[in-house]
């Protein structure tokens, strides 16, 4: 099969490209980025025949044509993340998010694509009352970043009734641990960087509130197999983790100074923690594919890769 990633060049995609060439069943791996976030340091020891790279935009109708043509499959992972951040971008958030959703959805129907993955995330929840929740539960998102990867989960559903595609969200986990276009933004990654030079971990609020955490390298894994085993992932979504990876975030800043070394946890109380959600995974077991890193040994392997042996 020939396999279209969109936003190829950020932090999964520069995981995921080296899965999908590495697999026997997949000819050719078509990349679609427009380089505003990502990097091509994402294409390093991955460039060969089978590697095809467009720079372009979901956002222009035209791009993602052009990209899509003649591959079987797509994985759309292109969109504004940051989620706290999108307060202040909710036009682009939305534009990026939802509008260039339906282009990949409208392109894929249009070019006789026959099953979409889409990069949902699990922080659709938002705040929603359930302890564990689970694909039945209603979303309840808090921000533009997770109102937008909701609906276009509707879109998905829309687009793949009507020209009777297949396609699959998945909700995925935060994401932690190294790639080559590693994101420090994300609570994991960003406490690692802290405790390595030797400052304190900031925790907004009391750090009660739940996320659940996977390692990048699964989270890319995880991709790989929902776009080539489209039959082992029926169902229109999924959540992707594991129900031992949920985590207080005070309880995040404690493996991490566990295993970096001793420093500081400052709590800001007054702080607007975020959401909060605790995911139930038993639906993604179905599937045959299983998450193989923990948080403990993300943690030490992103920093050993600085430098620090620890």
């Amino acid at each position: 099969m020939d396999v279209l990633v969109t936003g190829a060049c950020g932090y999964i995609g520069s995981r995921l490209l080296g899965c999908l060439q590495d697999a026997a069943d997949v000819d050719r791996v078509v990349a679609l980025d427009d380089l505003s976030s990502g990097s091509p340091q994402a294409f390093l020891d991955l460039v060969d025949d089978d590697l095809h790279f467009h720079r372009g935009d979901v956002r222009e109708y035209g791009d993602v044509e052009r990209a899509t043509r003649g591959v079987d499959r797509v994985l759309h992972l292109a969109a504004i993340t940051g989620a706290a951040s999108t307060h202040d971008r909710r036009e682009e958030t939305f534009a990026t998010n939802l509008e260039g959703t339906e282009n990949v959805l409208r392109a894929a129907g249009k070019l006789d694509v026959d099953h979409v993955v889409f990069a949902s995330s699990c922080n659709v929840y938002g705040r929603a009352v359930s302890s564990d929740l689970d694909e039945t539960v209603d979303p309840d998102p808090i921000n533009p970043y997770a109102e937008s990867k909701l609906r276009a989960e509707s879109l998905l559903a829309e687009y793949c009734d009507e020209y009777g595609m297949s396609g699959t969200a998945l909700r995925m986990s935060t994401n932690y641990g190294y790639a080559p276009g590693v994101r420090f933004n994300l609570v994991v990654n960003h406490f690692v960087f802290r405790a390595l030079t030797d400052r304190p971990l900031t925790v907004y609020g009391d750090g009660s509130n739940w996320r659940p955490f996977i390692h990048v390298a699964d989270a890319a894994r995880a991709y790989a197999h929902a776009v080539r085993n489209p039959e082992d992932w029926p169902q229109r979504v999924y959540n992707v983790g594991t129900n031992e990876g949920n985590y207080r975030v005070s309880a995040v800043a404690d493996v991490v100074r566990e295993v970096v070394g001793d420093v500081d946890i400052t709590y800001l109380e007054d702080e607007h923690p975020g959401p909060s959600y605790h995911v139930d995974f038993d639906r993604l077991g179905e599937t045959g594919f299983t998450p193989e890193w923990s948080l403990r040994e993300g943690v030490r392997d992103l920093a050993e890769r600085f430098g620090r042996d620890r």
